[in-house]
């Protein structure tokens, strides 16, 4: 998980510099070729068979991941470096956000009327990391960029079901280069479909030259964020993930000069220390399931 927090921070670098040239479609669509033929390429190698029975699964966890995708670079193209990786990891929080809603729904106050107050410390969690968020989007705000603010933390809520996913492929035993190859092919697909809507850049070879690092770094961090998730521990994995604050930090602040204020750091603090308190509640409250959890 560090690795791949190190891969995918590395990766928003490139994004970052190429977004100048393409759209976020562009980009989602490079990626996801270049994927294709590299773990095309790997699987021959590792000797994987890419046909499954699972395709449904695939087309699920594909279709969720390419739209954060797809809204987490739009948000990196607009955002300091360190605010949109933030809001992109704010996945835990959501998870936790679906497990207060569900225990609301499920509540029947004939059978017990306390039950809403047992979820008293998840709702702390939940309301400090969007707190946090708030914090983080002050200076946004005042830079009129509260749009791209906030398809960033939907990157963050479509990214909690993407990785819920993965752990359901996981279960059922496929292995960690197909499951990438697929998301592969529908980010492919779907960045297609998205140039459809957002049209085609001119070819700038200044620009151009960051897509191939892009995709390699992006399939190595999916290859790394996969085998975490389908071996680990789901509190240290989830933990470790925020390495990735650290790391998109030191890029914003030395590659492209952002500056960010006490309020940015403490709500980045804030969001941290609510996805990971809401991990650990969760993995209290069902001990026996951590993998029906992230």
């Amino acid at each position: 998980m560090v690795l791949a927090s190190l891969f995918f921070a590395t990766m928003a670098v490139c994004v970052k510099f190429a977004s100048s040239g393409f759209n976020s479609s562009e980009l989602v669509f490079w990626r996801g070729l270049i994927g294709v033929a590299l773990l095309w390429m790997l699987a021959r190698r590792q000797g994987v068979t890419l046909a499954t029975r699972n395709g449904g699964m695939h087309a699920w966890r594909s279709m969720v991941g390419v739209i954060s995708l797809g809204m987490w670079f739009y948000a990196i193209r607009y955002l300091p470096l360190a605010t949109a990786m933030t809001l992109n990891y704010m996945s835990s929080v959501w998870v936790a956000v679906f497990l207060i809603g569900g225990a609301l729904l499920a509540w029947n106050p004939r059978e017990n009327s306390r039950a809403p107050l047992s979820q008293g410390p998840l709702v702390i969690t939940v309301l400090a990391g969007f707190a946090g968020v708030v914090l983080m989007l002050r200076p946004t705000i005042d830079q009129n960029q509260l749009f791209a603010g906030l398809i960033g933390l939907l990157s963050g809520l479509t990214a909690a079901f993407a990785y819920m996913q993965v752990m359901a492929l996981g279960k059922v035993g496929e292995p960690e280069t197909r499951t990438v190859f697929y998301f592969a092919v529908g980010s492919a697909v779907g960045g297609l479909l998205g140039m459809g809507v957002e049209g085609v850049s001119p070819w700038d070879w200044k620009h151009a030259v960051w897509l191939v690092p892009m995709a390699v770094l992006a399939t190595l961090g999916q290859l790394c964020l996969t085998r975490a998730y389908n071996h680990g521990a789901t509190l240290v994995v989830v933990s470790l993930q925020y390495f990735g604050l650290v790391f998109g930090a030191i890029f914003s602040l030395t590659l492209f000069g952002d500056h960010i204020t006490p309020l940015g750091w403490a709500g980045m603090g804030l969001i941290v220390a609510s996805g990971i308190g809401a991990t650990v509640l969760r993995a209290r409250a069902a001990p026996h399931a951590p993998a029906d959890e992230h």
